[in-house]
């Protein structure tokens, strides 16, 4: 489960799509970014494969449920 999940618009200009977001999972903190064509970019370390698209499955929903259904 992720708790704590946090996310910003990666460039200042608010039209350009892309996100950061960090969250904690397995008492880790994780960050990467979200781009616009649904991309996720790591830039903290992830382990386990099946975490990774565990994780990843979990993103895309987060962020189509608080950005994009705004």
């Amino acid at each position: 489960m992720l708790l704590h999940f946090q996310y910003k618009p990666l460039y200042k200009e608010k039209k350009l799509p892309g996100w950061s977001f960090s969250f904690y999972y397995k008492k880790q903190r994780l960050t990467g970014n979200y781009l616009s064509d649904g991309t996720i970019e790591w830039l903290s370390s992830i382990h386990e494969e099946t975490d990774r698209e565990l994780l990843e499955k979990q993103i895309h929903e987060l962020m189509l449920f608080h950005v994009y259904d705004n």
